[in-house]
């Protein structure tokens, strides 16, 4: 895994999927910083202005993004928070952290596809007796660059007991 603070010149880096595929994390106090974006019906709407605003908050404070992590949780069918990995506190952002067990799974393809993901992941997850207590996805590449790289992964992660 690595750690990255500036885009590159595709601006997204392309993505690793063994690193986070079928696999458990254990994070303890992992920071983020949070932030909304409005969606009509889970499509997000402002989206590009949300990470635009975390990006000048992370580059104000000369902070890093490891991985280029960034989790979205489909909160209602009107929001979405976004949850931005930092590896420090942000002073005015909102800043948290997120401890416990966790489990990934790597999928691939259009995002029409999402709802399918979603049902073989609660499968993947029964299978394992494991229950699911908060689902986050990340987007792991812009569509810009998704299609550049000729492949778009998208990460399911469980927060799981």
């Amino acid at each position: 895994m690595t750690t990255q603070s500036e885009p590159n010149s595709t601006c997204c880096p392309e993505f690793d999927p063994t690193q986070w595929d079928d696999k458990y994390l254990e994070w303890a106090d992992k920071k983020f910083i949070r932030d909304h974006v409005f969606t009509l019906f889970y499509m997000p709407v402002n989206f590009g202005k949300v990470m635009v605003r975390l990006h000048k908050a992370v580059t104000k404070a000369g902070t890093e993004v490891p991985d280029w992590l960034c989790l979205s949780d489909h909160t209602s069918k009107w929001n979405m928070d976004i949850y931005l990995a930092v590896d420090k506190e942000i002073t005015g952002a909102d800043n948290v952290t997120l401890s416990g067990r966790f489990f990934s799974k790597v999928y691939e393809g259009p995002f029409r596809d999402t709802g399918k993901w979603c049902i073989d992941f609660e499968n993947t997850l029964k299978s394992r007796g494991v229950t699911k207590k908060r689902l986050f996805m990340w987007y792991t590449t812009c569509p810009k660059c998704a299609k550049k790289y000729g492949k778009n992964y998208v990460v399911l992660i469980a927060q799981v007991e």
